[in-house]
């Protein structure tokens, strides 16, 4: 038995490698720069773990992503392995004492961010650790073509010239093929050796499907398909939505995004994970670190942002290598939504640098000044106060965050959690008897639909502006109401943090930056056609589009998705099926869903044949939406 196998069984309870993962260990081990590009779930951290393990001294692991640090640090920890994250917000002290420990405690792994590198200090302290393999997670940021590029992944390649015997490994899950040459080129890899697994998922079944009730669609999807699931969501609001309307349809779910609580979040995937739910109903922030391979459906209900997203999200699905569904759900109004949502808020180089000034302005910065000083920030209040949509700011910040200039400390969020605990009737009772309350109460009830069965992170902000009022008369309402016990209220001190990582320069500071604005806004805009285009092809297999998009080519169809199942079924008989429908109308009234289920045929197809009938005028259709016979 080899020790790499031996080290896998100790620590992380397998019995054998996935593919590829054994042939990346033995290139790293035989100090070769490695590029591995292993799709969505083909466990990319055992490559530079089980190395790092073998070899005398530390493993340098640079990822962008703070979550994904603390829950690698975490899973390491629990296996009695040291590892140590350096994430924002740590003091300088706190970093001279855990690179100590690193130096001289036998620490296996320690993991920062690319940004951390920035500072000369903190460089020549890791230049002199015994590194034995660095690593970098998520690496198509190195690239300006990959979906999240990060300048400061591009200094990494000066390591190069302190740690010129000890080999890269680079690693990522979705990177097309100009991206791969580009990251080998930038982080200045010598005679790379490059692993790639195929993005061919065969036991995927990729759907596309345009309807016209969604929430129809996913109960017979879930129906059909009674094992584990997860839908995609585009925000908080349709994650609480969407849960409540399966959970009044019997359907046992629970939900995840960004705003809750580490408790919160741990307790519903929790749920899920033991399968005490069916579904769990996620925005983008449910994925990292999710291992549950009998997965059968995931449910897009909205477009995603990019197919590179929408692979990942949709690879959790069948990781045991069952057959498993990949559900898109589109309507005609989505592309409009999905251009509003991505490209609209895209801010140009004029709006972000008046935000930026704004900012410094805000946060009484002077030019030249500012430096790793910290403040408090409320997105809601800042966008107020100067008129900026949220959206396009948050887009703005998350890019300044990017490239280094800022650092956001966590994901912005509500400050209050509310619930209605007395029954609807009770509520409009209050408000009769308190006329002075109705309009906080309406805009609230208005707002946040479902805030009687689930509570609601609340935009204080926004109910403020509703109801024509200050923030100050929203809160001591929701008090007041606590005290009554009508409501269940927490206020929760979970406003953002930003730290400055430059001196402010206004002009001169976005002007730096601005060419990378402008490619990642008309990379986002190729990526959404893209989407379009895998959306509305119909005439292609669904997994040849996605192979095709990640430079893998294949000449056969797949079978299983949504065109290659419409190719090998029979056609209908527009004929047939009109005299078929005529005779299912003369038992009762039906409308176009139930005359679907009654007959098994396509969608399409029925509305044709409806159409057609209508304009024969054999049958007519009626306010409430019913078909009959013409009489």
């Amino acid at each position: 038995m080899s020790e790499a196998l031996q080290i896998l069984q100790k620590y992380w309870k397998h019995d054998h490698f996935r593919s590829l993962q054994n042939e990346i260990i033995d290139s790293v081990l035989e100090n070769q720069d490695t590029f591995a590009l292993l799709p969505t779930g083909g466990g990319k951290s055992i490559c530079f773990q089980v190395p790092g393990m073998m070899r005398e001294g530390i493993c340098l692991v640079i990822s962008p992503l703070v979550a994904l640090m603390k829950d690698q640090v975490q899973h390491l920890q629990k296996r009695n392995i040291k590892a140590i994250a350096l994430t924002g917000g740590i003091k300088s002290d706190e970093i001279i004492e855990l690179l100590d420990n690193c130096q001289f405690g036998n620490y296996k792994f320690l993991y920062l961010s690319p940004e951390r590198l920035q500072s000369d200090w903190i460089l020549d302290r890791i230049k002199n650790l015994p590194i034995n393999l660095i690593a970098i997670d998520e690496a198509h940021c190195v690239s300006q073509w990959g979906h999240d590029f990060r300048p400061a992944y591009l200094k990494l390649a000066q390591l190069k010239k302190h740690f010129s015997k000890i080999p890269y490994l680079a690693l990522t899950a979705s990177a097309t093929k100009r991206v791969q040459e580009d990251v080998i080129t930038q982080l200045g890899l010598e005679k790379t050796v490059v692993f790639q697994k195929s993005f061919a998922r065969e036991n995927i079944a990729y759907m596309v499907f345009e309807v016209e009730d969604k929430l129809f669609r996913i109960e017979q999807i879930l129906k059909k398909n009674p094992e584990p699931s997860i839908i995609y969501v585009r925000n908080r609001k349709s994650c609480l939505d969407m849960a409540a309307q399966l959970q009044s349809l019997g359907f046992k779910a629970t939900y995840y995004h960004g705003g809750l609580s580490y408790k919160e979040k741990d307790k519903n995937m929790q749920l899920w994970m033991n399968e005490e739910v069916q579904v769990i109903v996620a925005t983008n922030a449910f994925g990292m670190g999710i291992d549950k391979a009998n997965v059968k459906t995931v449910i897009h209900i909205q477009l995603p942002e990019n197919l590179e997203n929408y692979y990942q999200e949709a690879g959790r699905a069948g990781r045991n290598e069952a057959k498993a569904f990949a559900v898109l759900l589109t309507s005609p109004s989505d592309i409009i939504q999905a251009e509003n949502q991505f490209i609209a808020v895209l801010p140009d180089k004029k709006f972000l640098t008046t935000m930026y000034i704004k900012l410094c302005n805000y946060l009484q910065i002077a030019y030249g000044e500012g430096i790793e000083e910290q403040f408090s920030f409320n997105l809601n209040q800042f966008c107020n106060k100067y008129q900026f949509p949220v959206l396009k700011t948050f887009n703005g910040m998350q890019f300044l965050d990017r490239q280094g200039i800022i650092t956001l400390s966590q994901e912005f969020s509500e400050k209050v959690i509310v619930q209605f605990i007395i029954e609807s009737k009770e509520v409009i009772r209050y408000i009769s008897l308190n006329p002075a309350d109705e309009n906080i109460l309406l805009a609230m009830l208005r707002t946040y639909s479902g805030i009687y069965e689930i509570p609601a992170n609340l935009n204080l902000t926004l109910i403020a502006k509703k109801a024509n009022t200050t923030e100050s008369a929203v809160i001591a309402l929701l008090q007041k109401l606590k005290e009554k016990e009508i409501i269940d209220y927490q206020a929760k001190n979970n406003d953002a943090t930003i730290l400055f990582n430059e001196v402010r320069e206004d002009e001169r500071t976005i002007n730096r930056v601005s060419k990378y604005l402008e490619n990642q806004n008309n990379l986002k805009i190729a990526q959404l056609k893209s989407v379009l285009e895998y959306v509305k092809e119909k005439n292609r297999c669904k997994s040849q589009l996605i192979l095709d998009y990640f430079g893998e080519t294949t000449s056969s169809n797949c079978g299983i998705c949504s065109y290659c199942i419409q190719q090998n079924k029979p056609d209908v008989s527009p004929l047939s099926l009109t005299k078929e429908i005529m005779a299912v109308l003369k038992t009762a009234p039906l409308n176009s869903r139930e005359i679907q289920f009654i007959t098994k045929k396509p969608t399409d197809a029925i509305i044709f044949a409806l159409q057609q009938l209508l304009e024969q005028e054999l049958i007519i259709i009626k306010p409430n939406n019913q078909y009959t016979l013409k009489s």
